[in-house]
């Protein structure tokens, strides 16, 4: 099954390529093209994943159009052809890409979590802490939390992202900007839990960024997408119980068993990981748009 690993849109120049996403610098507007690449411990792994660009970008555009009444978003158009050349075949960014408005990012990582888990389970494991604040003793891995958490990171020198305390985002962005990541992550968090609940599926965990429209903070990058965030079958995730993600958690456990150390280059993906990788991803766009993936090329 054909995969796309890198876009190239002729008379565009040569985009800025992410650990997914390409983009295209259009002067104001950006064109951002999600590929079929998948990442974890920030490698890229040298094989992609069947139909993994446009759910992403399937769901990222439907999150985006939910939550507006939360916050504005930099989706202008999820239409190439405005943008692209004339004559410029479109069959390959058909449902891939979005034109959005070209913002200034705001360093910060909005983590936002339900449920204690992932390396928010790591850190209070070992010290019993939750993003670098004392937390209550006694917690148990999976435990939902009585109100969401908001537990930022930002990017390391290594690259990797580093969970840090609301005060050091303070020291970062300001006392007001802080307050107001914080409000916004949290009101999106809540109503993206609450719409998935129903459908059978927690969102234990997930990541905005945000950046400057001129005067306005509003909401970039992806929302709520199996690369952002960790969705469990809601009836397997429980304390002692093996949870099924429906998300990239699903590869990062896969390479926990392998001799790698986590370093570049990554392995190639046998074929069943890149096979159930790729259901996986299928099955919870099915799930949280109850559109039958069937449309997808």
């Amino acid at each position: 099954m054909n995969v796309m690993l890198e876009s190239n849109v002729a008379g565009l120049g040569k985009p800025r390529r992410g650990k997914v996403r390409d983009v295209y610098d259009l002067g104001k507007q950006l064109l951002i093209v999600t590929t079929d690449r998948i990442s974890a411990f920030d490698c890229i792994f040298p094989n992609g994943i069947p139909h993994k660009g446009r759910v992403l970008n399937t769901l990222a555009l439907y999150w985006f159009g939910r939550t507006r009444h939360i916050v504005e978003n930099h989706v202008l158009s999820d239409d190439p052809s405005q943008v692209v050349p004339a004559g410029t075949s479109l069959d390959d960014l058909r449902y891939r890409c979005m034109v959005t408005h070209k913002c200034r990012p705001i360093d910060v990582e909005c983590v936002v979590r339900g449920y204690l888990d992932g390396s928010a389970w790591t850190e209070y494991e070992k010290h019993g802490t939750l993003a670098r604040e004392a937390a209550p003793k006694g917690l148990h891995r999976k435990q939902r939390f009585a109100v969401p958490m908001f537990t930022p990171a930002i990017k390391a020198h290594t690259g990797h992202d580093e969970n840090i305390s609301f005060a050091k985002v303070v020291d970062t962005v300001g006392k007001e900007v802080a307050e107001r990541l914080r409000s916004m992550s949290l009101a999106l968090y809540r109503h993206a839990h609450d719409e998935m609940l129903p459908k059978g599926y927690a969102l234990a965990d997930t990541k905005f960024e945000f950046g400057w429209l001129d005067d306005k903070i509003i909401l970039i990058d992806e929302a709520l997408t199996p690369d952002s965030s960790r969705f469990f079958e809601r009836d397997s995730y429980v304390e002692g119980r093996k949870s099924l993600s429906m998300d990239k958690q699903f590869v990062r456990d896969f390479c926990e068993t392998l001799n790698w150390d986590k370093n570049p280059p990554a392995p190639r993906l046998p074929d069943e990981i890149v096979r159930k990788t790729s259901e996986k991803y299928l099955a919870i766009l099915e799930a949280i748009t109850g559109q039958s993936a069937q449309w997808l090329p």
